[in-house]
């Protein structure tokens, strides 16, 4: 029986010899009028995809599956690249166990989905008056495959609801064992993309540290991270900025503080490079920082190096969560999600999807494995005062725990 393992291991393969054969070459982007260049790999291409499409098919015939349904987001990007948007009306990419993968779409979207197509695929299409669900059930039953039919996990529930009724007699299933099982663990060219998020993410952060001045605002640092970020060649994807009281809560306040001295500076964003995202956080002082800071600062990049200490191949995801949380327990903090300390998981995967499996909390009994990748957060909050939160990814390989970016070095020097 072919188990996941030998379908990962396959699909990496596949991959690294589409590199080694010349298809997938590094290109460098100048910026000069930045501070950093930063090498920028290629997308991933139709061949990788086509990789991944029969990755899927082998787990899914090993699973009894007949076909997985996949609704427009980073899941239908992941095995088409179709930049497709939900609507009322349903589009989905059909993937079955053996043949072609099919998109199903409204007949008057066809020539407009055609236009934004990447790979060449078959496109069935649906009037108003008919079923897409039934065009499903006719694609599985013309690839003459038997089993239940997967749903990836953002289908919404009216497909689950009109498949149980126009394609009777297939039990509808969640496709997590094989879309998840397959995102989670990245190939060597995914974690190339990430690294060049990663690298100018923190890129634009050195350009914007010495430009912060104070009577700031969180939205005025943000807007000088989202145009350093751009003249790097690539959208930002969030640029947030806490500054004094609202850094105590992890996504901020409704409330404008400007930038004092004395004041604590919480940075958290990223970018995409080719549909892979970046997340980095950074925390410092406008000015002097005082010993309590600096005590709380200390405390919660310890709690990252505890991250990094946890993070071997086979061990579970959530005793990363535990450790960090035991460590802070004893110094004070918490216990547990309770204010002040640390009021939420660890970490999260990443990828495609800024949070995406695995996700870091004490939960989480998955075995880490070579290839997943996961944010390295621990941070401390006082609500009322300040919070601190440094944040760096991590990508597994068969030796341990890499960083994307280095750690920030202490509470004077945060951008290393």
């Amino acid at each position: 029986m072919t188990s996941r393992r030998d379908v990962l291991r396959a699909m990496t393969v596949g991959t690294a010899a589409l590199s080694a054969s010349g298809l997938v070459r590094a290109q460098t982007v100048d910026q000069p009028a930045q501070s950093t260049t930063i090498d920028m790999p290629p997308p991933i291409t139709n061949d990788e995809r086509s990789v991944r499409i029969q990755s899927a098919q082998r787990l899914m015939q090993a699973q009894g599956m007949a076909a997985i349904v996949l609704e427009a987001g980073t899941s239908m990007r992941y095995f088409s690249d179709l930049a497709w948007r939900q609507s009322s009306r349903l589009t989905a990419l059909v993937i079955p166990a053996e043949g072609e993968p099919v998109v199903i779409t409204p007949a008057f979207e066809e020539s407009k989905l055609r236009e934004i197509m990447v790979m060449d695929m078959e496109v069935r299409t649906w009037n108003e008056h008919e079923s897409p669900f039934a065009l499903i059930g006719g694609v599985i039953e013309d690839r003459g495959v038997n089993g239940t039919i997967g749903l990836e996990r953002t289908v919404r529930f009216f497909v689950a609801d009109g498949l149980k009724s126009d394609v009777p007699g297939r039990e509808v299933v969640s496709a997590d064992s094989v879309v998840a099982a397959l995102r989670q663990i990245k190939t060597n060219r995914e974690i190339d993309l990430m690294k060049a998020a990663n690298a100018i993410t923190m890129a634009a952060y050195r350009d914007i540290y010495p430009k912060i001045e104070t009577g700031m605002t969180g939205a005025d640092i943000g807007a000088l991270m989202r145009e350093a970020t751009v003249a790097y060649g690539v959208p930002p994807v969030f640029t947030l900025a806490l500054v004094g009281e609202a850094s105590a809560y992890p996504h901020g306040s409704k409330k404008v503080h400007t930038v004092s001295e004395g004041q604590i500076i919480l940075m958290d964003c990223g970018c995409d490079v080719h549909g892979y995202k970046s997340d980095i956080s950074r925390t410092w002082v406008h000015g002097e920082a005082s010993e309590d800071q600096r005590r709380v600062w200390q405390t919660a990049r310890r709690g990252q190096d505890i991250v990094m200490e946890m993070a071997q191949i086979g061990r579970p995801i959530g005793d990363i969560d535990l450790a960090v949380r035991r460590y802070y327990d004893s110094e004070g903090w918490g216990p547990g999600y309770k204010l002040p300390g640390l009021s939420h998981r660890t970490g999260h995967g990443i990828g495609m999807d800024v949070h995406e499996d695995q996700f870091v909390v004490q939960s989480n009994r998955t075995p880490l494995e070579a290839g997943m990748c996961f944010s390295n957060e621990p941070g401390i909050y006082l609500p009322g005062k300040f919070g601190v939160r440094t944040e760096d990814c991590v990508y597994m390989t068969e030796d341990g725990p890499e960083l994307f970016t280095s750690h920030a070095p202490n509470i004077d020097d945060p951008m290393g």
